[in-house]
Parts: C-alpha cells; sequence; structure tokens
C-alpha cells in the first residue's frame, strides 16, 4: 500500500517524463512545490520500492510498476471528473482539486464500475485521454488554434491550459470542447484570431488563447 505523497510523486514523474523517458529532480520539484531535498529522500524510498530507476544526478525513469500506478492513478482521476462534471453538475474548473482527493480511493471494483456507469468515456471535461482498466489510451491527432490558417475549421478537442481563470474565462465566451469553429482571419499585429462558432455569433481570441485550444487535426 502506498501512501498518497508517493502516489503523487509517481503521477508527477509520468507527467513530466511520460512511460519511457527520465524526468530531473529539480522537475519534479517544481511540480509538487516542494525542496529538492524532500524530492530526493522521496525517490530513493520509491527506487527502493522498485516503481522507479533512480541514479543521482541523472534524474528517474519509471519502472512497469510505477507506470502501471501512475496510469490507474491518472484513470482514476479522470473517470471521477466526468463524474463530477457530468453526473454531479460541477463546473470544468471546479472538478480537477476534487478528483484530487478522490482519486486515492483504493477500489479496483469501483472504478470498474465507474467507468461502466459513465459509459465508458475516452476523454475527461478538458479533453485528456482516460487510461483503460490496463493503462492503455487513445490519443487523437490535434493541433493547436494558433498554428492553423485563415479559412481552417474544425473542432476543439481539448486544452493546453486548466487553471481555473482560464476555464472560467471560455465559459465566459460560450467557449467549450465539441465546438466547431472557422478561422474568419489572423491579426499580425498581436496574433488574434477573429472565429466563427455560430452562424451568427463571431469572437476574438486573444494570441494566449488561441495557443490554449486544441483543434482536431
Amino acid at each position: 500500500m502506498l501512501s498518497q505523497t508517493e502516489e503523487n510523486y509517481l503521477k508527477a514523474i509520468y507527467k513530466n517524463a511520460g512511460a519511457e523517458q527520465s524526468v530531473s529532480t529539480n522537475a519534479i520539484s517544481k511540480t509538487l512545490k516542494t525542496s529538492a531535498a524532500s524530492v530526493t529522500d522521496m525517490l530513493k524510498k520509491l527506487a527502493d520500492k522498485d516503481l522507479l530507476h533512480y541514479e543521482k544526478y541523472k534524474g528517474v525513469r519509471l519502472t512497469d510498476s510505477g507506470r502501471s500506478v501512475s496510469t490507474h492513478l491518472i484513470r482514476k482521476h479522470r473517470l471521477w471528473e466526468v463524474f463530477l462534471y457530468k453526473k454531479l453538475n460541477f463546473k470544468w474548473g471546479e472538478v480537477h482539486d476534487i478528483a484530487e482527493q478522490l482519486e486515492h480511493i483504493q477500489s479496483p471494483e469501483l472504478v470498474e464500475r465507474l467507468d461502466a456507469f459513465l459509459g465508458f468515456p475516452k476523454v475527461d471535461p478538458h479533453g485528456d485521454p482516460i487510461p483503460d482498466a490496463e493503462g492503455n489510451y487513445e490519443v487523437e491527432e490535434k493541433v493547436l488554434l494558433s498554428e492553423l490558417p485563415e479559412g481552417a475549421r474544425g473542432k476543439i478537442i481539448g486544452l493546453a491550459e486548466h487553471s481555473k481563470n482560464f476555464l472560467a474565462h471560455l465559459d465566459a465566451m460560450d467557449i467549450k470542447l465539441g465546438l466547431n469553429i472557422k478561422i474568419i482571419e489572423k491579426f499580425s499585429f498581436d496574433n488574434s484570431i477573429k472565429i466563427k462558432i455560430k452562424p451568427d455569433k463571431v469572437l476574438v481570441l486573444s494570441a494566449k488563447v488561441a495557443q490554449s485550444l486544441f483543434i482536431n487535426k
């Protein structure tokens, strides 16, 4: 049985480096907002449990066991986000913090029943893929809105930014996942973009917003 702190470390390593690549202790320290010394101590403990490969000054890499723990945590987190968003009507900017608590529940049967209850969703409310019971997931080809040319059409399928302020900003503009858009004009002065989201609704998005929305490719 792992502690919540140990699980959070494994998830942070996976998100920073994926399943195969190494990640530095500084990157982990920055993600978890803790000291480098604390990170080093925890990495040694996780290495002793065969959850990661750790060499001083060379970073860390997850073992197969560490990868399994990480992907299952992500699976639980994203399923709980779907549940909170679709069944309990939380806003998509409210679900992350609650799911952070729920992801540590140790009941495989509960997770599988939750998955079935939700209809086996493939993505969470922010468009991020949900791993299956084996830790595998599908990644849809996507491109940032800012990279598309004038006249291009597409559907918003994901977000590169997940902060509460950003999600509230999208809500205020009535922008959500699944929305079909067309690029009307791109402005070289500030890299803002004019888009059409409905037959009678046109928006001008800042460069920051355009660089934070993924469109299906």
